[in-house]
Protein backbone atom coordinates (compact mmCIF):
# COMPACT_ATOMS: atom_id res chain seq x y z
CA UNK A 1 0.00 0.00 0.00
CA UNK A 2 0.97 3.18 -0.86
CA UNK A 3 -0.06 7.06 -0.61
CA UNK A 4 -1.58 6.97 -4.21
CA UNK A 5 -4.01 3.74 -2.97
CA UNK A 6 -5.62 4.49 -0.11
CA UNK A 7 -6.68 1.65 2.66
CA UNK A 8 -10.45 1.64 2.50
CA UNK A 9 -11.54 0.89 6.70
CA UNK A 10 -14.74 1.68 6.59
CA UNK A 11 -18.11 0.81 4.42
CA UNK A 12 -18.88 4.28 3.64
CA UNK A 13 -15.55 4.92 2.44
CA UNK A 14 -15.93 1.36 0.08
CA UNK A 15 -19.47 2.78 -0.92
CA UNK A 16 -17.80 5.83 -1.78
CA UNK A 17 -15.53 4.60 -3.89
CA UNK A 18 -17.67 1.99 -5.55
CA UNK A 19 -20.32 5.14 -6.67
CA UNK A 20 -17.37 6.78 -8.41
CA UNK A 21 -16.92 3.57 -10.93
CA UNK A 22 -18.15 3.88 -14.24
CA UNK A 23 -20.18 1.07 -16.29
CA UNK A 24 -17.58 -0.61 -18.07
CA UNK A 25 -19.60 -1.16 -21.35
CA UNK A 26 -18.52 -1.65 -24.44
CA UNK A 27 -14.73 -1.39 -23.12
CA UNK A 28 -12.16 -3.54 -24.42
CA UNK A 29 -10.93 -4.49 -21.22
CA UNK A 30 -14.18 -6.50 -21.05
CA UNK A 31 -14.50 -6.84 -17.25
CA UNK A 32 -17.74 -5.88 -17.25
CA UNK A 33 -18.61 -9.60 -17.17
CA UNK A 34 -16.85 -10.84 -14.14
CA UNK A 35 -20.16 -10.19 -11.62
CA UNK A 36 -18.90 -13.06 -9.18
CA UNK A 37 -15.49 -14.04 -7.74
CA UNK A 38 -13.97 -15.24 -11.30
CA UNK A 39 -11.02 -16.47 -12.35
CA UNK A 40 -9.14 -14.32 -14.75
CA UNK A 41 -5.87 -15.51 -16.30
CA UNK A 42 -2.23 -13.08 -16.38
CA UNK A 43 -3.12 -12.92 -20.49
CA UNK A 44 -6.96 -11.57 -20.24
CA UNK A 45 -6.22 -9.32 -17.26
CA UNK A 46 -5.63 -5.64 -19.12
CA UNK A 47 -2.89 -4.69 -17.17
CA UNK A 48 -1.26 -1.52 -19.42
CA UNK A 49 -4.78 0.13 -18.60
CA UNK A 50 -5.43 -0.77 -15.15
CA UNK A 51 -4.51 0.80 -12.14
CA UNK A 52 -4.80 -0.16 -8.24
CA UNK A 53 -6.73 2.44 -6.59
CA UNK A 54 -7.38 1.11 -3.00
CA UNK A 55 -6.47 -1.83 -0.73
CA UNK A 56 -8.86 -3.20 1.49
CA UNK A 57 -6.80 -5.38 3.46
CA UNK A 58 -6.54 -4.75 6.91
CA UNK A 59 -3.18 -3.72 8.06
CA UNK A 60 -1.23 -6.25 10.94
CA UNK A 61 -3.46 -8.64 9.70
CA UNK A 62 -1.87 -11.76 8.18
CA UNK A 63 -4.77 -14.11 8.10
CA UNK A 64 -7.98 -12.58 7.73
CA UNK A 65 -10.90 -14.53 8.16
CA UNK A 66 -12.22 -17.08 5.23
CA UNK A 67 -15.88 -17.00 6.52
CA UNK A 68 -18.13 -15.37 3.88
CA UNK A 69 -21.10 -13.78 4.52
CA UNK A 70 -24.20 -14.90 2.66
CA UNK A 71 -27.15 -13.48 4.40
CA UNK A 72 -29.78 -14.94 1.98
CA UNK A 73 -28.01 -17.69 1.03
CA UNK A 74 -26.22 -16.71 -2.02
CA UNK A 75 -23.02 -17.98 -2.72
CA UNK A 76 -19.47 -16.85 -3.21
CA UNK A 77 -19.70 -16.43 -7.13
CA UNK A 78 -23.20 -15.29 -6.88
CA UNK A 79 -23.33 -12.03 -8.59
CA UNK A 80 -26.01 -10.90 -6.43
CA UNK A 81 -23.82 -12.32 -3.48
CA UNK A 82 -23.25 -8.63 -0.63
CA UNK A 83 -19.71 -6.94 -1.32
CA UNK A 84 -18.77 -7.37 3.08
CA UNK A 85 -15.77 -5.46 4.22
CA UNK A 86 -14.90 -7.78 6.76
CA UNK A 87 -15.46 -10.85 5.17
CA UNK A 88 -13.92 -13.54 2.44
CA UNK A 89 -12.73 -12.97 -0.39
CA UNK A 90 -13.36 -8.71 -0.09
CA UNK A 91 -11.04 -8.82 3.21
CA UNK A 92 -8.28 -10.08 0.74
CA UNK A 93 -8.56 -7.13 -1.94
CA UNK A 94 -6.93 -4.88 -3.73
CA UNK A 95 -9.04 -2.39 -6.15
CA UNK A 96 -8.40 -1.64 -9.82
CA UNK A 97 -9.89 0.63 -11.87
CA UNK A 98 -9.55 0.52 -15.69
CA UNK A 99 -8.19 3.88 -17.07
CA UNK A 100 -10.13 3.30 -20.47
CA UNK A 101 -13.82 3.28 -18.99
CA UNK A 102 -13.67 3.85 -15.30
CA UNK A 103 -15.07 0.40 -13.99
CA UNK A 104 -13.76 -0.64 -10.64
CA UNK A 105 -12.89 -4.05 -9.56
CA UNK A 106 -11.86 -5.90 -6.89
CA UNK A 107 -9.08 -8.56 -7.17
CA UNK A 108 -7.22 -11.27 -4.45
CA UNK A 109 -5.19 -14.08 -5.19
CA UNK A 110 -6.32 -17.55 -4.35
CA UNK A 111 -3.69 -20.22 -3.28
CA UNK A 112 -4.82 -23.43 -3.47
CA UNK A 113 -2.66 -26.96 -2.67
CA UNK A 114 -1.11 -26.64 -6.40
CA UNK A 115 -2.45 -23.56 -7.68
CA UNK A 116 -2.79 -20.00 -7.37
CA UNK A 117 -5.66 -18.25 -9.46
CA UNK A 118 -6.54 -14.53 -9.47
CA UNK A 119 -9.75 -13.75 -8.95
CA UNK A 120 -12.03 -10.45 -9.80
CA UNK A 121 -15.58 -9.12 -8.97
CA UNK A 122 -17.43 -5.65 -10.40
CA UNK A 123 -17.39 -3.32 -7.68
CA UNK A 124 -21.01 -3.13 -7.53
CA UNK A 125 -22.16 0.00 -5.42
CA UNK A 126 -25.74 -1.41 -4.80
CA UNK A 127 -24.25 -4.82 -3.45
CA UNK A 128 -22.04 -2.92 -0.66
CA UNK A 129 -23.38 -3.50 2.47
CA UNK A 130 -22.46 -2.77 6.25
CA UNK A 131 -21.98 -6.43 8.08
CA UNK A 132 -20.79 -6.76 11.95
CA UNK A 133 -17.17 -8.56 11.96
CA UNK A 134 -17.44 -12.41 12.18
CA UNK A 135 -16.94 -13.25 15.95
CA UNK A 136 -13.56 -15.35 16.38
Amino acid sequence: MTEETPLIQTTEQLRELANRGQSGEGCDCHLIQFQGWDSITDMRWPAAQMQQIADLREPGVDEPTFEEFHPHRTRYESPEAPIALAYFPVNRSTVWRCRKCGIQVMRYTEFGGYYVDQRVRVLNAALVVDAPAPTV
